[in-house]
């Protein structure tokens, strides 16, 4: 997968960003945002890994253009 193509617009944290929060209750709220946070931190985890990983290639090949 290419990294400089944009993102789908029907991917998951598109249809995430559209649910209704309405129906959750305070505690459902509170899980959520929870859940969310470790996500985001699996996910800068995953950027910072990937991130070692390109400049390592760019130090071996080159900077792509």
């Amino acid at each position: 997968m290419d990294d400089d193509l944009p993102r789908p617009k029907d991917d998951a944290a598109a249809r995430l960003a559209g649910e209704d929060l309405g129906p959750l209750s305070q505690a459902e709220l509170a899980e959520r945002i929870d859940l969310l946070k470790a996500e985001i931190a699996r996910v800068e985890q995953h950027r910072d890994k990937a991130a070692s990983h390109r400049q390592a290639a760019d130090a071996l090949f080159g900077r792509r253009t």
